[in-house]
């Protein structure tokens, strides 16, 4: 199984960036897809974005589409979430996850392993 740590979480201003970032060990890679999803307080977890570690493909969800970038660095095992315009509804725990095979999913129960998570606060 593969182990997940986030970082680069914070507290920025509405508007502001900030990239986060999970390294992944354990495992090889070349079959996970790898995935960001973020949980609010009071609300379930959400899927923000995902990639196909061997093609690279990606795809986001339409809250985030065009201010976020999710990419990655095999060489390094890590995977990283650029996070631009920033608003305050994206305040929320930001988990990385991993699963096992080629497409990306965006249901929480396909996930095979889960990060600790990392707090992102944006303030208006």
């Amino acid at each position: 199984q593969v182990q997940l740590v986030e970082s680069g979480g914070g507290l920025v201003q509405a508007g502001g960036s900030l990239r986060l970032s999970c390294a992944a060990s354990g495992r090889t890679f070349n079959d996970y897809a790898m995935n960001w999803f973020r949980q609010a307080p009071g609300k379930e977890r959400e899927f923000v974005a995902g990639i196909s570690w061997s093609d690279g493909n990606t795809y986001y969800a339409d809250s985030v589409k065009g201010r976020f970038t999710i990419s990655r660095d095999n060489a390094k095992n890590t995977l990283f979430l650029q996070m631009n315009s920033l608003k305050p509804e994206d305040t929320a725990v930001y988990y990385c996850a991993a699963r096992r095979g080629r497409g990306i999913r965006t249901a929480t129960f396909l996930m095979d392993s889960w990060g600790q998570g990392t707090q992102v606060t944006v303030s208006s």
